[in-house]
């Protein structure tokens, strides 16, 4: 079974105490009181994981030496199975009929369909369940479904299911309510649905509460106890798919039908890698073919997004997704309603998908600056309430609850903590989560199930709803819970490069012939790295707002000049050493129509040979 890059770095790290594997570390620990500053520049752990093995490098024979080394360290050591995650090719049945209760949910979908019974898709305000959402709604349209979508509001109803909402639906006539991306954790949610005589099907890919289910007519969800289904990391949009492949795909498969799926898979795309779904297993794959209908895709509202992010759809990869696209999705559902997203990418009116695009980039730029002031607040409570924390806790009244994921997010990033930031109402705080590979704070979480009222999540994120009253409990048992698990680490982030290099093989055909292959990358299935040595500094500036970033000019060994940028690394240029190690991907630059390549820094530091 193929190693994700969290197991990797766990191995390497663990071994690392007991064996001489080749970690190159900076110096110095962390001082004792841990958040006085953020974390230290030139504090990373670099990690090049053991040379490749003489059998596997006999196996892998027929592939570069380079790319044999990055298979190698992806957990790919034979000829078929590189084959296979090169070429995103299924070595296993993926079948959704091993998925539980997916026959069930299909004969109950198709008896809905030919009674013409209303039909809601109750779908999550994020980027998953919004194309998730949209999926199945185009689906069941094709099928000639009678149906609708429906997504919460995040600030009026909150996250998940809701008895309000499923009284509406059921005033409106809806007689079944599928859920896609929630409801896996709203056991009394699904016992309302029952009472009022809605049939529930739930559909989630987030962790159930052990065993007990919700009470709803079927529960689809790989991570459910004794589930079948040989893949557990499909994104919420991944498993609505799963549902419209069924259904689909049910008696003699069509041209047409497959037609109808092929057009559905830029929504799967959408979906998987702005959740951050590991791009390995059945995410690779469906990943890679999204991307592809992407390039070609018909959907309106995917152009008009597109062009308000001065983005070519001919070129898109799964960063686009991460960084361009998937904010501005999310931007809806963060500061107002995620019907906006819904209709995005629903609609076939021109104009209509062109204002739409044009509202989502205003609040996308809306909501970058309400994060950069919230992230600063944020901070200043929780070092000043706790400077040794080792989880980060900061909550007021004027929080908007749809920005807090976020600045939790840059709260670990810069500190390198577990972080929760909330948003304290008048009842009830709503708090995110973001954590670090140490600390899993869903479980975190459901050792103090008694004291909220909801919660859920990953091992790197979650949230939850508190009664006020339990706050100042809440965070007092998490810190110490933090505290338990990770006073003895030593808590540096690390970056991970396949294999150290001469910057004398860095070339363009290095990423034609090898590197372009792994793609999609992302989250679970990193960009090839590399470590190279006392590389000559030729030139450096800042470059963007403030002087942030990094552009260098590095001369290797024959003189030849390597481009380089260093995304917030700009602090270096006030004392860059003549020669540096360097911690860097490879990667196609293009600017102005011009095609170039560069090398991208994830870290630096200076020459020590």
């Amino acid at each position: 079974m193929p190693h994700t890059l969290a197991n990797l770095e766990h191995k390497f790290r663990r071994e690392s105490q007991s064996k001489h594997l080749p970690i190159y570390e900076t110096s110095g620990i962390l001082p004792p009181n841990l958040l006085m500053t953020s974390t230290p520049k030139n504090n990373k752990r670099w990690i090049i994981p053991p040379r490749i093995t003489p059998e596997a490098d006999s196996e892998l024979s027929k592939f570069p030496p380079v790319l044999r080394q990055i298979l190698f360290n992806r957990g790919y050591a034979t000829e078929a199975d590189a084959r296979a995650y090169l070429n995103a090719k299924p070595g296993i049945s993926y079948d959704p009929f091993q998925m539980t209760d997916m026959r069930k949910a299909v004969v109950r979908i198709q008896f809905a369909i030919q009674n013409k019974e209303p039909i809601a898709i109750y779908g999550d305000y994020d980027v998953d369940g919004v194309t998730a959402t949209a999926l199945l709604v185009e689906a069941l349209r094709n099928l000639n479904a009678d149906v609708r979508g429906y997504i919460p509001n995040r600030f009026e109803e909150g996250y998940g299911l809701n008895n309000n909402a499923l009284d509406e639906l059921k005033a409106d006539g809806v007689k079944l309510v599928l859920t896609v991306d929630c409801g896996i954790r709203s056991p009394s949610e699904a016992l309302h649905a029952q009472t009022i005589g809605l049939d529930l099907i739930i559909s989630d890919h987030h962790h159930p509460d052990g065993e007990n289910l919700p009470p709803a007519f079927a529960v689809i969800n790989p991570k459910q106890h004794g589930d079948m289904y040989p893949d557990k990391d499909l994104a919420g949009v991944g498993i609505a798919y799963k549902i419209a492949e069924a259904l689909l795909g049910e008696g003699q498969q069509t041209v047409d039908n497959s037609q109808i799926l092929n057009n559905l898979l830029d929504l799967v795309a959408l979906g998987t890698v702005a959740d951050l779904a590991p791009l390995v297993g059945e995410n690779r794959i469906l990943v890679r073919k999204g991307l592809r209908q992407m390039r070609q895709t018909t959907r309106q509202g995917l152009f008009s997004l597109a062009a308000v992010s001065e983005l070519k759809l001919a070129k898109v990869n799964a960063g686009h997704i991460g960084f361009m696209l998937g904010p501005r999705l999310n931007a809806a559902g963060r500061l107002k309603e995620a019907l906006a997203a819904f209709e995005l990418l629903t609609t076939n009116d021109v104009f209509k998908a062109g204002e739409l695009a044009q509202m989502l980039d205003m609040q996308n730029r809306e909501r970058q600056r309400i994060t950069r002031d919230m992230q600063k607040q944020a901070e200043e409570i929780a070092v000043s309430e706790d400077p040794e924390a080792y989880l980060l806790f900061a909550a007021h009244e004027e929080f908007n609850s749809g920005v807090v994921g976020l600045a939790a997010s840059r709260l670990t990033e810069s500190y390198y903590r577990p972080a929760i930031v909330a948003a304290k109402g008048t009842d009830e705080t709503r708090g995110s989560c973001r954590s670090i590979p140490e600390f899993h704070i869903t479980d975190a979480l459901d050792q103090c199930a008694d004291l909220l009222v909801r919660h859920g999540g990953h091992a790197a994120a979650a949230g939850f709803t508190v009664k006020n009253e339990n706050l100042s409990e809440l965070v007092a048992r998490l810190k110490a819970i933090a505290k338990e698990k990770l006073s003895h680490e030593d808590l540096r982030p690390t970056v991970t490069a396949d294999a150290e290099v001469s910057l004398v093989d860095i070339r363009p055909d290095l990423y034609e012939k090898c590197l372009r292959f792994l793609e999609p990358t992302g989250y679970g299935n990193r960009e090839a790295a590399f470590v190279a040595r006392g590389v000559k500094v030729k030139s450096s500036r800042t470059v963007g707002a403030d002087g942030k970033h990094l552009k260098l000019t590095l001369e290797d060994e024959t003189r030849t000049a390597h481009d380089a940028i260093g995304f917030k690394l700009g602090d270096w240029q006030k004392n860059m050493p003549p020669r540096v190690d360097i911690l860097f991907t490879y990667e196609v630059n293009e600017y102005n129509g011009r095609v170039g390549y560069q090398l991208n820094l994830k870290d630096l530091r200076a020459a020590t040979g």
